[in-house]
């Protein structure tokens, strides 16, 4: 599980990634704030329409 250091650590990888599987997601979708990932997520679901935990699976699987 990406925890919140490891989330802000590799967050240009992960945003990388999620842009080449989901082409819908903006740079301004993928926007981390450290303290408000709930958020980044819930722009995330928003976008591609998923649920939150599963927003965070696949994540986490980056």
């Amino acid at each position: 599980m990406v925890n919140k250091t490891g989330l802000k650590g590799d967050w240009n990888v992960i945003k990388g990634k999620l842009k080449a599987a989901y082409g819908d997601l903006t740079d301004d979708d993928l926007v981390y704030e450290e303290g408000r990932e709930d958020e980044l997520y819930g722009r995330i679901q928003q976008r591609i329409g998923k649920g939150k935990e599963e927003v965070k699976r696949m994540i986490d699987g980056f």
